[in-house]
């Protein structure tokens, strides 16, 4: 017989697991749902000055809102399951070296890549530095994307520039910005307690 102890503790854990939004492609049904997420994005905002919009646009892209999103793993012989080609994780898909620098950076020393709050802050940290280092305009989420993947350094070589595919995987996070900001106009009265406030 399962002691009652192990089935509680069971239940608790399943009961903290966060489980994505149901509709990813709608902002607004997005903060509704998870209804400490606009204020958490909010906060980035304000620090960093990157648009919640092209936040959750290269959060979108990155993980879909999945928390302990992992990139899947190379197959050797092409069915058995090999290493992951990284140790990106979580929301931001951050690696841990530059998860590490985040943390140093921004004095957030209690920062975890499956916590939205700190992941949303980690992408306007990032966003942030882009502007700083590599003069990119804080709402350009087409260039902020590809500096995102390619780090400052290759955005600074244009290594994008022989990558095809990535170029349209950041006009894609660009339309995305778009939407969301185009939807997040309609419903940010709703979602404001006090008014509506321009934080995208």
């Amino acid at each position: 017989m399962v002691p009652v102890g192990l089935i509680t503790t069971l239940v608790l854990l399943v009961g903290c697991t966060t489980t994505p939004p149901s509709n990813v492609d709608n902002i607004c049904a997005i903060f509704r749902e998870k209804d400490d997420w606009y204020a958490e994005a909010k906060e980035s905002r304000a620090r960093w000055g990157i648009p919640v919009t092209v936040m959750m646009a290269i959060m979108h892209q990155e993980s879909r809102f999945v928390a302990t999103a992992k990139p899947p793993r190379k197959k050797i012989f092409g069915f058995i399951p090999g290493p992951r080609p990284s140790d990106s994780y979580g929301y931001s898909q951050a690696l841990e070296s530059t998860w590490t620098l985040y943390q140093r950076s921004s004095g957030n020393y209690g920062a975890d890549r499956d916590d939205f709050s700190d992941a949303i802050d980690f992408i306007g940290w990032y966003g942030d530095q882009s502007h700083r280092i590599n003069s990119i305009a804080r709402d350009d989420a087409y260039r902020l994307y590809l500096a995102y993947h390619e780090g400052h350094g290759g955005f600074k070589r244009r290594t994008y520039e022989s990558k095809d595919w990535l170029i349209a995987v950041a006009r894609k996070v660009e339309r995305r910005a778009n939407s969301y900001n185009t939807q997040l106009r309609e419903c940010a009265p709703s979602l404001e307690d006090e008014g509506w406030f321009n934080w995208f």
